[in-house]
């Protein structure tokens, strides 16, 4: 019998890919959407409501999720947005937006479910963060550190666990050609003195995305956890992926000066 997935934020993007994929596989799919009826109709799998910024759409949840299935094998966490611009220039209460949605939305639906997953004994977790929530780059810190911040929990969630035959793995892409540049919230603060480097990281941002390659990479990678038995936690997806954690990580210098270089010559 084939298993049973929930992916939250399946209507488009990178969710929408992996949905696809696992329904034209054979798979029980049920995705969910901050608006499912707008979508509905041209879904091949089922889609549910859930907003991640609304506590009241988290808790009732599970009970909702439910009523449609009899057990679910793995949650894909997917649903999120991004919030650009320079960390001083970024509202504090935009910032605290991104996380109400980015970090504790995913931490509430997860939460949500952990007791069906405890009391069957097994499941996977599978988070898609950011090679973001691994490194930084300018002019996207709060959406880095939600991203940062969903590591570390799930770095925990993976041991506490573990007795519970419940596995968690964190998918980490880089820049992939998706729509979460165009629905991007951004800053509208302005400090002069960023004037010059506010230039540079737009620039550079707007290169990323149009250069980007398609994501079916990242789908790949779901795949993977989902086949096997006991995956591992970080599954970083990208080209240099691995290169670039090393620089970060043991020869810091080298990778500022990369990225400065890169910002600056940005057109």
């Amino acid at each position: 019998m084939k298993q049973t997935i929930l992916i939250t934020g399946a209507s488009s993007g990178i969710g929408r890919l992996i949905a696809d994929r696992l329904h034209q596989d054979g798979y029980m799919v049920i995705g969910t959407s901050r608006d499912p009826e707008k979508h509905m109709a041209r879904l091949p799998f089922k889609i549910i409501e859930l907003d991640l910024s609304s506590p009241g759409s988290i808790k009732s949840f599970g009970t909702r999720l439910f009523n449609e299935i009899d057990r679910l094998d793995v949650l894909i966490n997917n649903a999120g947005y991004l919030v650009t611009g320079l960390a001083e220039e970024t509202p504090l209460d935009l910032g605290r937006e991104q996380f109400e949605t980015n970090f504790w939305g995913t931490v509430g639906v997860t939460n949500q479910l952990l007791p069906y997953f405890r009391r069957q004994r097994y499941g996977k977790i599978i988070t898609v963060g950011s090679f973001l929530g691994l490194i930084g780059l300018p002019a996207v810190a709060y959406y880095s550190a939600s991203k940062h911040s969903l590591e570390g929990y799930f770095k925990a969630l993976r041991f506490e666990l573990s007795d519970f035959n419940i596995k968690v793995s964190m998918v980490e892409p880089m820049g992939f050609k998706t729509n979460i540049g165009g629905s991007a919230v951004a800053s509208t603060v302005r400090i002069e003195d960023y004037d010059a480097i506010r230039k540079q990281a737009n620039a550079f941002t707007k290169e990323e995305f149009d250069t980007a390659p398609t994501p079916e990479p990242v789908v790949r990678a779901v795949m993977k956890i989902i086949d096997r038995k006991d995956p591992g936690f970080h599954f970083p997806v990208g080209k240099g992926a691995s290169f670039i954690l090393f620089m970060q990580h043991f020869a810091y210098k080298v990778f500022e000066g990369v990225i400065l270089k890169r910002m600056r010559n940005a057109k």
